[in-house]
């Protein structure tokens, strides 16, 4: 789901750019909601860059990120499933196979939210780093195909769906 010279590139970006994968803390009230809703612990952070999110909770959470040597073991299903700031880094080709990837590891809501923007840094090899830039409803049908959609909210710059299993 993501080529070797892509990973590379990423990681070369988590190296060398200190705020690069660095966001997913501010989506700590939200998981923490989350997890009270369905009275669980069990929290997949799926491209987790820095893991900034599992350092905002008071609880252990699982970490994934192919680009960074310590959260590259591919994860096992989790009762909540956040992908935040992911889906427009993903190479477009592999679009449909990582959400089919997000849907079987999610096992009781998610959280996904999306840039439907450029991104302010470039890649190594000159490209913008938001590699799919599609907008909020492109995004919307995507999703909707592999997950019910228990809530939305959606702008110009990003569109973040809360999900549940079909």
């Amino acid at each position: 789901m993501i080529t070797e010279n892509y990973k590379n590139q990423n990681a070369e970006l988590h190296r060398t750019i200190v705020e690069y994968g660095s966001g997913g803390g501010r989506w700590a009230p939200v998981v923490m909601n989350m997890c009270m809703e369905n009275k669980t612990q069990d929290v997949l952070d799926y491209g987790c860059g820095k893991a900034t999110l599992h350092m905002q909770l008071p609880f252990g959470i699982q970490n994934f990120d192919p680009a960074i040597p310590k959260y590259a073991q591919l994860p096992e299903p989790a009762d909540i499933m956040i992908c935040t700031d992911v889906m427009e880094h993903i190479e477009p080709e592999f679009t449909n196979a990582v959400l089919d990837d997000l849907k079987r590891l999610m096992l009781k809501e998610g959280l996904i939210s999306i840039a439907c923007r450029e991104a302010q840094r470039i890649l190594p090899d000159g490209r913008n780093a938001h590699l799919v830039i599609e907008d909020g409803r492109w995004w919307y049908e995507k999703v909707q195909e592999r997950f019910k959609i228990k809530s939305v909210q959606m702008d110009d710059s990003a569109v973040t769906l809360a999900v549940l299993p079909l």
